[in-house]
C-alpha cells in the first residue's frame, strides 16, 4: 500500500497504540511461502518512532475489521497481557447462511486441531480447549439466490483460532464465503466476516479506547438484505472525527500549557 491507503485505514491513534482496519484477502504478516501482507506496510506507521508499530494479536487472512498494534515495545507487551487476559473486548459481524430459530445464545464447544496435515484448521473436539461465542441475531433476510441469511454480531469468550467459523459452521449456521466450513462455496464469494469493534482498557486512570471499523463493501449487499443501513456507518465515521477533534483540541491545550509554563 502507498502512505495515504494506509492512512486511510488508521482508526485510532495515540502514543500507545494503533488500530487498522484490515482489508479481507490480505494477511497480517509474511508466510512460510513469502508474498503480499499487511505488515510490511507498517513502515508507514512509525508518525516518528524508531521502529515499525508490532501486531498485538491476529486477525484471519480473510476476515476484514480492527485490527490492534503496539507502538513501541512497552506498549506491545500491555496488549499483549490483555489480550491473554481477556480483557480486551472484541465484537464481530457475520453474515451467515440460514440462521440460529432463537434470538441470542451462547456456544459452548471445545476445539481442538483437525490434524497435523491441515495447518490451523480446527475442528470440535471434546478432548480440546474450551471456547465460547456469545452471538445476537442482528437482522434476518434473503439474499440475491433467495436463500435464507441472518445478520449476527458475535462475541468471543475465548481466543481460540478459527474459533468463530467453526462454532458457527457446528451449529449448521456457516459464515458465508467460508471456504474451509462452509458448504457450497461460490468461487468468487469472500469470508462475510468482519471485526466490527473492539474495547481496549489499557490506562489505568482513563476510560477504555473503543472503536469501530464500518461494514466492508464486499458485506454490504447482503447485510443490507438483513436490515442494514449506510447511515449506521456515516454516524461511525461521525462520531470518530468528532473524537479525534477532540483529542487534537486536548493536545493543543496541552502543548500551550507547558509553553506558557515554561516561559
Amino acid at each position: 500500500m502507498t502512505p495515504e491507503e494506509i492512512y486511510a485505514r488508521l482508526l485510532y491513534r495515540d502514543g500507545l497504540i494503533l488500530v487498522l482496519d484490515k482489508p479481507a484477502g490480505l494477511p497480517v504478516h509474511r508466510g512460510p511461502k513469502g508474498g503480499e501482507n499487511f505488515e510490511q506496510d507498517f513502515v508507514h506507521l512509525r508518525f516518528g518512532l524508531p521502529r515499525n508499530p508490532a501486531l498485538a494479536h491476529r486477525l484471519d487472512k480473510d476476515t476484514s475489521g480492527c485490527l490492534v498494534l503496539g507502538r513501541h515495545r512497552k506498549a506491545l507487551e500491555k496488549l499483549m497481557l490483555l489480550f491473554k487476559q481477556g480483557k480486551i473486548e472484541k465484537s464481530y459481524w457475520a453474515i451467515v447462511n440460514g440462521g440460529p430459530a432463537a434470538d441470542e445464545g451462547l456456544i459452548d464447544l471445545p476445539l481442538g486441531r483437525l490434524d497435523a496435515t491441515r495447518g490451523w484448521w480446527m475442528k470440535v473436539d471434546p478432548n480440546g480447549l474450551p471456547s465460547q461465542t456469545r452471538w445476537r441475531v442482528l437482522g434476518r433476510g434473503r439474499d440475491a439466490d433467495g436463500a435464507p441469511i441472518s445478520w449476527l454480531e458475535l462475541a468471543p469468550l475465548t481466543g481460540r483460532t478459527h474459533q468463530l467459523r467453526v462454532h458457527c459452521a457446528a451449529r449448521d449456521f456457516p459464515i458465508f464465503g467460508d471456504p474451509i466450513y462452509g458448504a457450497g462455496i461460490r468461487p468468487d464469494a469472500l469470508l462475510h466476516l468482519h471485526a466490527r469493534a473492539i474495547r481496549i482498557p489499557i490506562s489505568n486512570n482513563k476510560p477504555p479506547i473503543e472503536v469501530e471499523a464500518c461494514a466492508p463493501d464486499h458485506m454490504k449487499e447482503r447485510l443490507a438484505a438483513c436490515g442494514w443501513t449506510q447511515q449506521m456507518d456515516d454516524a461511525v465515521v461521525t462520531a470518530r472525527r468528532q473524537k479525534e477533534e477532540t483529542r487534537q483540541n486536548e493536545r493543543e491545550n496541552a502543548a500551550s500549557e507547558e509553553k506558557v509554563a515554561g516561559n
